[in-house]
């Protein structure tokens, strides 16, 4: 088993120092950044780490290094090596330190007069000829509430919801599918809460690399305490190394797989009666559906052995408390709304919803995912998770704006991207790198060219950065103050550890002066965070009760009304989150992945691995993780490779119509027949060069996880 002790560091005592990664920034027009003899000024206050959900504390520990606190979450002060390495990107020579603006393709610096002059006019033109819904607002779920809150208010009094953050990319047809049937799209229940259960459903997540401290401080001690742990994935990693049972579904094959583990519990009557009367609904046209169903050929179909999976189903279903964790391994399908409905409907058959130990909980993969979705960064909803379209809820925004936001939801940002040059004539992009985290990345990046007009906000020139007209330097994690929501609701304040380097600004203080400029409104004329907090509990009924001070060192959860005294901590006990008493038993039926695989083709799979952190436009600045991680490589079954004249370390070419990558293979049986595995972290290209763009029909997320490719030894 893998030792997981291994990776974290409680104390100050052998950390990595942040020495600059030199080597990476490939610019080479006249861009100011970060010189090493600035002089910078650091102070330890307990913050939130910058990369995964977890939430877990560190604050600046002298000499360029962070160290863990004892927070909310990482209780004994524990941190990945992510963490470990967070100040590497803030003291990095790569940031940019002055605004920028592109004449003749070269970036020049300017003032910051001149620089927000040219936005104001630039998009104010483009709102008057075209109308708001001209102009693509892309959020981020690495920045803090407050930022996302004004960011997408500024979106909306200027007449447009086309508001997305990368959450899209990520859990949105997990959030479409748990809004639909429970009424809340978020973990069911809270990290304490795993410690309780006595069964471990993970399916398509890989929490023992992707959230480490997670997997160490919240389920290694159920599963050391006897807890039986399932793992779907189509590939062993080290996650499986702790699982009891492993399922190696066959990538775009979850429905046929959670449909047969569904035909068991009803064929073997392993289902909670009492629970389905009194909090189900449809169960005997769901009955219906499964009558004649074919465990063992839907098993045969998911690439699973047929008694590992009765031995899933009776494992589930006979614990007295038992809670399924899914990531983006499930979400990321044209069906992945589907995936989620099909995990669902064995959480309310088995009753394991709204009690200690239970519940459907995904993990969310950046440290404000949860939060910029809360805030109303997406199309389709305000603060809280309401509906745009929701008159009562739209009054009382005006109420508090001055200004009714409009009523008919926005672009999603994938759907925007198909749009750029003909409906989308502008994009504000505000800390994400869609030219390359989106799929099929080549298109993509075509078509930010498209654009009349292009600002950007970040730290370094990232690839969508390089088509900006106006590209401003913000502030990072370790020099802002704020909020981030965690994967399991808790609201926490990040603190600055550091000043700005250069000519830089806070975020914050950027998109208030965007919104007073483009909105002629003393409605952005905030003191700080902490009044944009305040007009947050006012807009959001979800984070009502919560106040700035009150979170302090700690945290507070949502949901959290006016007149409570405390968060709730497990949802859905008494009822649901949309209030109703009863959710409805819904069959799936399997649909193929969009794309078809060939006879010499193989399946293409990506994730992420421990020292690496989504599109690694981050990590990958990061001497310490480039050191720790090793070389980036392709996981490639030993008949597979043998029928391509594939040897070990080779180096192969991954590509289909769309694009290709460039990887060294490694021949191992950990992956299954017929599938390849990757990290989404290669920078030249990424692996999105080859993934398609087609997307799920409810939540618009892309097919990340099954996309056709030929694996050739390179010439």
């Amino acid at each position: 088993m893998f030792n997981y002790d291994t990776v974290y560091h409680t104390d100050t005592d052998g950390r990595a120092r942040a020495h600059p990664h030199t080597g990476w920034t490939r610019c080479t027009r006249k861009l100011i950044h970060m010189s090493k003899e600035q002089d910078r000024s650091y102070e330890a206050q307990q913050t939130v780490c910058p990369y995964c959900g977890v939430g877990c504390t560190l604050e600046y520990a002298g000499n360029e290094k962070a160290t863990g606190t004892e927070g909310p979450v990482n209780k004994k002060s524990e941190v990945c090596p992510k963490g470990v390495a967070a100040f590497d990107i803030v003291t990095h020579e790569g940031r940019l330190t002055e605004p920028l603006v592109s004449e003749d393709g070269e970036f020049t610096a300017v003032s910051w007069e001149t620089a927000m002059d040219r936005i104001e006019a630039e998009l104010t033109t483009i709102v008057d000829d075209h109308g708001a819904d001209a102009v693509q607002f892309f959020a981020s779920s690495n920045c803090t509430n407050e930022e996302n809150y004004i960011f997408q208010k500024i979106a909306r009094m200027l007449g447009t919801n086309n508001v997305d953050n990368c959450a899209r990319m990520c859990h949105s047809s997990t959030v479409a599918a748990m809004s639909e049937r429970f009424g809340a799209g978020a973990m069911t229940n809270s990290l304490g809460d795993m410690m309780e259960t006595d069964c471990l459903l993970v399916a398509g997540a890989n929490p023992a690399e992707q959230h480490p401290v997670i997997f160490r401080s919240y389920l290694l001690p159920a599963i050391r305490d006897g807890a039986t742990l399932i793992h779907i994935d189509p590939r062993e990693n080290d996650t499986t190394d702790a699982a009891d049972i492993h399922l190696p579904v066959r990538p775009g094959h979850d429905i046929q797989l959670l449909n047969a583990i569904t035909a068991v519990l009803l064929e073997e009557d392993l289902v909670d009666e009492d629970f389905i009367e009194e909090r189900t609904t449809g169960v005997e046209e769901f009955r219906d559906q499964f009558d004649d169903a074919d465990i063992e050929a839907g098993a045969e179909a998911a690439g699973v052995d047929p008694d590992r999976l009765r031995e899933a189903a009776r494992a589930y279903a006979t614990a007295e408390a038992a809670t399924i964790i899914t990531g983006m391994g499930m979400s990321q399908h044209t069906s992945g709304t589907d995936n989620v409905r099909a995990l669902l409907n064995l959480a309310l058959l088995t009753g394991n919803v709204g009690r200690p130990g239970t519940g459907v909980n995904p993990l969310r993969g950046q440290n404000n995912v949860q939060g910029a979705g809360d805030v109303g960064a997406l199309p389709n909803i305000f603060p809280g998770y309401e509906p745009v379209t929701d008159a009562e809820a739209r009054e009382r925004v005006a109420e508090e704006w001055g200004v009714e936001p409009p009523g008919e939801p926005g672009m999603t940002e994938v759907t925007a991207t198909h749009h750029f040059g003909d409906e989308i004539r502008a994009a504000v992009v505000f800390g994400e790198n869609p030219a390359m985290t989106e799929p099929d990345a080549n298109s993509v990046s075509d078509a930010f060219d498209e654009l009349d007009f292009c600002v950007v906000i970040d730290l370094f020139e990232t690839e969508t950065a390089a088509h900006a007209d106006v590209l401003l330097p913000g502030s990072s994690w370790a020099e802002k103050s704020g909020t981030v929501t965690n994967t399991d609701r808790r609201v926490m304040r990040m603190r600055p550890n550091a000043d700005l380097p250069g000519n830089s600004r806070r975020d914050l203080d950027i998109l208030c002066e965007l919104g007073s400029r483009l909105l002629d409104s003393g409605s952005f004329a905030y003191e700080g965070p902490s009044e944009v907090f305040d007009e947050l509990t006012r807009v959001s009924p979800i984070y009502a009760g919560m106040s700035y001070d009150g979170i302090g060192e700690g945290c507070q959860r949502w949901p959290y009304p006016a007149d409570a005294e405390e968060g709730v901590d497990i949802l859905h006990t008494d009822e649901f989150a949309n209030g109703e008493q009863q959710a409805p038993l819904m069959p799936v039926a399997p649909t193929p992945p969009a794309d078809s695989v060939g006879d010499d083709q193989l399946v293409l799979t990506t994730g992420r691995v421990l020292a690496q952190f989504n599109s690694g436009a981050l990590t990958r600045r990061s001497q310490t993780l480039t050191m720790m991680r090793g070389e980036d490589v392709l996981e490639i079954h030993p008949e597979d490779a043998e029928e391509r004249g594939i040897e070990d370390g080779e180096t192969v070419v991954v590509e289909n119509e769309r694009g290709g990558v460039t990887v060294t293979a490694d021949v191992t049986a950990t992956i299954q027949r017929g599938v390849v595995f990757c990290t989404f972290h290669y920078t030249e290209p990424l692996a999105n060069a080859v993934t398609g763009g087609e997307l799920d029909p409810v939540a618009e997320i892309p097919e990340y996880k099954h996309s056709a490719v030929t694996v050739t030894p390179a010439e």
